[in-house]
């Protein structure tokens, strides 16, 4: 049996507990065990409810096969428990791999255990987590990924992603998306997929004009989408659009075409059966070469990887 330790600062976000627990629990092969950084037998939460049968950390001793470190406002404050975060290290030595839900980074940083890794926690607190731990490579577009035997993962709802990847890892791909049919999962979602996409983006859009030209843009991807032919029909100068694109999207012009462009890739290559070149046309890609860069410098890895993840996922 595989153990697996769960256990963060007090109090913890439910689901970054629940959700690990609930895919190792329903996946062959694991003893799940939660753990409490102090002396009381139950984990408490944000939502007011205590998670019972948790073990006080000094009685977890021997090898660990995954320790998953939960976040929550425990782990948010900007101050770690000093005895906490030792065991964190000293735990993480005795464990085969560390993981990381939402803004459990913070505590594995603190415990040194991401000192020149690639990382990724919730898109909210990834400029706090490399200012306040510059020695950490923070990535804030992945759902998850993964640094040697350390894994990292987005907000909330991404620790259920990365512990299927974990299950995937250790048992297979079926093993995985049974879990995930157990769930009632819509899709196992590999982790190169950004945590935002550009539909809540132009959500996120206050300008009544600016929304409209959103709506316009997503419709004519094939277009020329340049600085100077957005910001005419908007009426503006380039660079007063630009100005206006910065204060409601906090991207540039050409930033949130890209991501507008590889969202609407993204989409094709899992609904359909496009070749990469076709994609890339129907998309506004100069080229299958172009989606190529751009996808590697939005999402971190290239169209091709993100196409080979995703139909190991689904087959």
């Amino acid at each position: 049996m595989r153990r697996v330790v769960i256990v963060g600062q007090p109090p913890v976000q439910i689901l970054d507990v629940t959700g690990p627990l609930e895919v190792f629990c329903n996946a062959p092969g694991y003893e799940v065990q939660i753990g409490n950084p102090g002396m009381e037998n139950s984990l408490r939460t944000h939502r007011g409810v205590s998670l019972t049968d948790a073990a006080p950390i000094k009685e977890i001793k021997g090898p660990i096969d995954t320790l998953v470190i939960a976040g929550g406002p425990g782990s948010e404050t900007g101050i770690y428990d000093e005895e906490f975060v030792s065991w964190i290290a000293e735990a993480g030595a005795r464990s085969r791999r560390i993981a990381s839900i939402c803004t459990g980074a913070f505590l594995l940083a603190a415990a040194g255990l991401l000192d020149g890794k690639e990382a990724v926690t919730h898109w909210h607190f990834c400029d706090r987590l490399a200012k306040e731990f510059p020695k950490v490579k923070v990535r804030p577009e992945p759902i998850f990924l993964r640094d040697g035997s350390v894994y990292t993962s987005a907000g909330i709802t991404a620790g259920i992603d990365l512990s299927l990847a974990l299950v995937e890892e250790d048992h297979g791909h079926r093993a995985a998306l049974d879990v995930a049919r157990f769930l009632v999962m819509f899709l196992v979602r590999p982790g190169g997929q950004a945590q935002f996409s550009h539909m809540l983006s132009r959500q996120a859009v206050t300008s009544q004009p600016l929304r409209e030209l959103h709506v316009w843009m997503l419709e004519n991807l094939k277009a020329d989408l340049s600085v100077d032919n957005l910001a005419d029909r908007m009426g503006m100068s380039a660079r007063h659009f630009t100005r206006v694109c910065l204060k409601d999207t906090q991207m540039n012009p050409g930033q949130f075409v890209d991501r507008m462009r590889v969202e609407a890739a993204r989409q094709l290559i899992d609904s359909s059966t496009m070749g990469l070149k076709e994609v890339a046309d129907q998309c506004g890609f100069s080229t299958a070469d172009s989606m190529r860069r751009v996808f590697l410098r939005v999402l971190g890895i290239t169209a091709g990887e993100y196409t080979n993840r995703f139909k190991s996922t689904m087959a």
